[in-house]
Order: C-alpha cells, then sequence, then structure tokens
C-alpha cells in the first residue's frame, strides 16, 4: 500500500430525484491532478469509502477519485433506499466523470464494487480503461442463496447463530426477506438491532481470522443502519436485474476489448471463488476474442481487501493497468 494522503479536491454531487429528495453524494479527488484517472468503486452497497482505499494507487502516477454511493458514507440522507437502484448507480458514476471532465478511466472494485463495476462497464464500455476487480459478486440468486441462507452458516455456525436471532424460527425459510421486514420497522429499536446483526455477519465471515475491529465497526449506528437497510433493499430486490444478467453472453461481449485483472480469495466465503471462475469462462467461452484477462487467485486469504495476499496483488494490479493502458 502507497503512503497515506489528503484529497486535493472533494466535493458534493446532488442529483434531484424527485420535488422532496436530493441524493447529495460525497466525493474526492487525490494523487495527481495530471494523472491516469481512477474511480474506486465500494462494496456494499452501502459500505461507503475510507481513507486507505486511497493508498492502493500510486499518486504520483493516478488522479484518484472516490466517492460515496447513494445513502452511504458522507453521502445524504444517510441509509436512503428511495430512488436507489444499480441502474441510478450506474447513472450517477457516468454523472461524476462528467463532473470531472474524464474521458476514460480506469475502473477499481471489490465485492459489490465488482458488480457495479461491471454493471458500468456494460452500459459505457468506451469510458472504461481497464477493470481491478475484487471477490467477484455478480448477484445471482445462487450467490445471496450461498451466504444468506445455507453456505457460509456451515462454516461459521456461531455467528450464523448470532445472525438468526433477530428472526422469528418460523420465518428463517427466507433470511433476506425476514431482514427486510426488520429493517423497515416503524420501531427504531428493532430496525437499529436487525442492522447491527446484518452487519457483524459480513464483518464476522469476511476475513481468513476474524478481525475485532470489523466486528466494532458493526456496532456503529450510522453505519451499520446504512450498510444493512441498502444491501437489503437491493438483495430483496435481486440488484434490479435478471438473475445472472452480468454474466449473460450479451452483456460480456459489450466489454471483452476491456482489459481485466481479478483478484480472488481461495477462502472467500461471502463471494465464493466459483462466480469469479464463472465469470472467467464467460470472458472465454467460444473461443471468443478478448482483451488482457488475468485471475488471480490468492491462497491464504477470505474476502476483505485488508488481507495481506490480496491486497498486495491489488495494488501490483493498479500498478499494472496504469503502465499498460
Amino acid at each position: 500500500m502507497y503512503p497515506p494522503i489528503e484529497p486535493y479536491e472533494q466535493g458534493r454531487l446532488d442529483i434531484r430525484v424527485s420535488p422532496t429528495l436530493i441524493h447529495s453524494l460525497y466525493y474526492e479527488v487525490s494523487g495527481n491532478s495530471n494523472g491516469a484517472p481512477v474511480v474506486f468503486l465500494h462494496g456494499g452497497p452501502g459500505g461507503g469509502v475510507d481513507p486507505k482505499d486511497r493508498q492502493f494507487f500510486n499518486p504520483s502516477k493516478y488522479k484518484i477519485v472516490l466517492f460515496d454511493q447513494r445513502g452511504a458514507g458522507k453521502s445524504t440522507p444517510n441509509a436512503c433506499i428511495d430512488h436507489n437502484t444499480t441502474w441510478d448507480l450506474v447513472a450517477d458514476i457516468e454523472r461524476l466523470r462528467e463532473k470531472l471532465s474524464i474521458e476514460k478511466w480506469h475502473v477499481f472494485g471489490g465485492s459489490w464494487g465488482s458488480t457495479l463495476a461491471l454493471a458500468y462497464a456494460q452500459t459505457h464500455p468506451n469510458r472504461v480503461r481497464s477493470l481491478v476487480l475484487r471477490g467477484i459478486f455478480t448477484l445471482r440468486k445462487s450467490e445471496l442463496r450461498f451466504f444468506y441462507q445455507d453456505g457460509t452458516s456451515h462454516l461459521f455456525p456461531e455467528e450464523w447463530n448470532h445472525y438468526l436471532r433477530p428472526v422469528e424460527a418460523s420465518k428463517r425459510d427466507d433470511m433476506i426477506k425476514a431482514y427486510h421486514n426488520l429493517l423497515n420497522d416503524p420501531d427504531e429499536k428493532i430496525r437499529l438491532g436487525a442492522a447491527k446483526a446484518w452487519a457483524r455477519w459480513e464483518m464476522a465471515t469476511s476475513r481468513l481470522f476474524v478481525s475485532q475491529d470489523s466486528l466494532e465497526r458493526a456496532e456503529e449506528d450510522d453505519f451499520a443502519l446504512a450498510f444493512a437497510r441498502i444491501e437489503n433493499h437491493y438483495f430483496v430486490h435481486e440488484g434490479f436485474m435478471r438473475d445472472g444478467q452480468l454474466l449473460e453472453e450479451q452483456s460480456i461481449a459489450k466489454i471483452r476489448h476491456i482489459p481485466v485483472i481479478v483478484v480472488q480469495g481461495r477462502y472467500d466465503v461471502v463471494c465464493p471463488p466459483t462466480t469469479a471462475w464463472a465469470l472467467k469462462a464467460a470472458w472465454e467461452a467460444n473461443g471468443a476474442k478478448f482483451a488482457s484477462f488475468t485471475f488471480h487467485l490468492i491462497p491464504d486469504a477470505g474476502h476483505s481487501s485488508r488481507e495481506p495476499g490480496i491486497e498486495k496483488k491489488l495494488v501490483e494490479a493498479a500498478n499494472e493497468v496504469v503502465e499498460k493502458y
């Protein structure tokens, strides 16, 4: 990772979506004002950016753009799920690109950020110089079921028990739906309790060795509420797309000309390697002509971008694409 830096520009991107609602998105720019532009797409959805996210990029080579997606981080209203869909966020990325007068940029995202990166690239393929993706997630029903219903639960039974607690036994056959009801309950105490339990489940399972710092973050009211409500909102609506849409041939064909580097943790139980492998297979299907597709499977890592092996490989990937593309 590169040393910490501060942004040289901070601002708001205001989008009026109704007479009574304005989504005000926080964004910042750091590094070299004349460098190669890169946009960092955070996870969740609802996770928000962290100052450490700037450190994946060489500040002398990159113009580094970070922003908080609708309802997340410093964007307001906090935890707002109104007018908040995958395609709203794709449009927001374009608005930000235009606001910053950027012609084309590198796109860097992990977990949900990889979902959004693929959706953006497939919508605006001529605006993307390269894709660096980590912990591939395409929001298929099978992926959601593995993490939120029957899969990761077999590996983290003690944390699964914690995740089950807010939900009545009779409603546990569909945990995403059950949590949707809790996270939108009129009682603030119920909403917040559910949000913290939802956030803890992901924080507890994202690393090879459980991080106490991550567990503590799940207890922060604003973070937990935004993270849980927005994630669940997207998942209960299946990402506002067809099941498997991002992996369909008609979708992949739009972006095969874009160089891609995938960094995937072998022991990722949030976004298991099978999805990254499915992306690789879709990219290479039928002997199609394609730009560089590099797949790195990190043998001693889980899901988090803070896993040492993943962190190191992401920095190397960012260094590689800025030199080549």
